[in-house]
């Protein structure tokens, strides 16, 4: 089954991947890194699959390309981002909470679990970059017409949001205009969306319906783990937070609310 072997190729390529990013961290005592080499991640795996199997049909291409697009724009807003602020607090305090342990548990709990669940998430692209496709399906055209959208919605979002946090007459404030009126998380919004669209894509291939596994996980944990819950926890304080949270829909863009 070209699943089973696209996944023995994309596995320890992840891992080699993740444990060098390991290592780098060690060295430069900051795991931030993790999160600036997520999106990379993506693409070194779906680049990886592409390339052992050998098939450069127009949908292998087209999900390669987009997953090209997304990574490459989000490690680079993360790069950009955390340039000179040191670690991340999470990380922070890991740090001092794991004590010895911290080296073991950082490169297990942080590192290698990222690589498992990236490989998770990355399921439809990998499903579809396992087989040919000559011909476009009408499901290819829905999910990229989806994905542009989601696209729009996650790169706005952030440059609107990265331009308000560089005012510093913002500070102390949250985000209310443009996209963030109609969502309080528009980014995240895009972000569900265009791993959506993708498997919409996946399903004009062999067993794509199976990558339906990858969304869900990325719905999963941007709704419930370290999306929204950790971002809505880190402005909890601010005056004004609770009207907006009442106003303004948690996700999905909507009016706000009167």
């Amino acid at each position: 089954m070209e699943i089973l072997n696209s996944y023995l190729v994309a596995l320890p390529i992840i891992l080699v991947y993740v444990t060098i990013l390991f290592i780098i961290a060690v060295i430069i005592k900051d795991n931030s890194i993790a999160d600036i080499a997520w999106g990379s991640g993506f693409i070194v795996a779906s680049v990886s699959v592409l390339l052992y199997q050998g098939v450069f049909g127009p949908r292998n291409l087209l999900v390669t390309a987009l997953v090209m697009i997304w990574g490459s724009r989000l490690s680079i807003r993360i790069f950009r981002r955390n340039r000179g602020k040191g670690e991340d607090w999470r990380y922070k305090r890991w740090r001092e909470e794991w004590g010895s342990t911290f080296y073991p548990r950082s490169y297990l709990q942080v590192f290698v679990l990222q690589g498992l669940l990236l490989l998770v998430n990355v399921s439809p692209v990998i499903i579809i970059n396992s087989y040919p496709a000559q011909n476009w399906a009408w499901t290819d055209m829905l999910g990229l017409c989806l994905w542009l959208t989601g696209f729009y919605f996650e790169s706005v979002g952030d440059w609107q949001l990265d331009r308000f946090v560089r005012n510093e007459a913002n500070r102390g404030k949250i985000i209310q205009k443009g996209l963030w009126r109609y969502s309080r998380h528009p980014n995240y919004f895009g972000e569900i969306t265009m791993w959506w669209a993708i498997f919409i894509i996946a399903l004009g291939s062999p067993y794509g319906i199976f990558g339906v596994v990858g969304p869900i996980i990325i719905t999963f944990l941007i709704v419930f783990v370290s999306g929204i819950p950790l971002a809505e926890k880190a402005i909890e304080g601010i005056s004004g937070f609770k009207e907006y949270k009442r106003r303004t829909s948690v996700l999905i863009p909507m009016p706000p609310r009167k």
